[in-house]
């Protein structure tokens, strides 16, 4: 097992941020986790909120650096859905804000899945629910892990999100001193 949390690291230019893999809990209580899987494609899985069970590999999304270690990453979903997220995490902290369509917020049990394999489904959803008014939640949120998983890092974020995830995470039991998944009998193997 490998205690992979650097919440000391620091954080200068967008070379220090491209790689990065974060566990962020919003003061609403909504808990994410989100990688930095290039300079313009991020992965994530949602563990707490209204769409807890989403997770997405491979979203497009605008990088930035705004000044010395603070960053702007900003995106839309195929669901409709517009991210703007600022990063501050030498302080571990972020704002975040998410922009719902109606529907998301009527029906986010459609979300709930692994995206990549349901793109169709968010498209037609999108067509066939109400969008507006949109369901805007602005929140600060603290960071609570940081790990170097590496540029393009396909195991960062690679199975659906399951109760107790982001606790094993932090604690070193999910990802060996390579950042892969540790694995037993074809599973996650997490240490109890």
């Amino acid at each position: 097992m490998a205690n992979l949390n650097n919440m000391n690291k620091k954080f200068h230019t967008l070379d220090d941020f491209v790689g990065t893999h974060f566990i962020y809990t919003y003061d609403n209580g909504w808990e994410y986790e989100w990688y930095c899987k290039n300079d313009h494609t991020v992965d994530y899985r949602i563990h707490g909120g209204m769409v807890a069970g989403r997770w997405v590999k491979d979203q497009e999304a605008h990088i930035n650096l705004l000044t010395d270690g603070v960053y702007k990453i900003a995106w839309t979903e195929p669901t409709g859905t517009d991210v703007a997220l600022d990063f501050v995490p030498n302080e571990h902290k972020l704002n975040g804000t998410i922009f719902f369509p109606k529907w998301v917020q009527d029906h986010p049990e459609i979300t709930v899945c692994y995206q990549n394999e349901h793109i169709d489904l968010m498209h037609k959803s999108r067509e066939k629910y109400e969008t507006y008014p949109k369901m805007v939640v602005p929140e600060f949120a603290k960071i609570t892990y940081i790990g170097n998983a590496g540029i393009n890092n396909e195991q960062a974020i690679a199975e659906a999100p399951y109760e107790g995830m982001t606790d094993d995470i932090r604690n070193g039991n999910y990802f060996d001193e390579n950042y892969h998944i540790i694995k037993k009998d074809g599973h996650s193997y997490i240490e109890k």
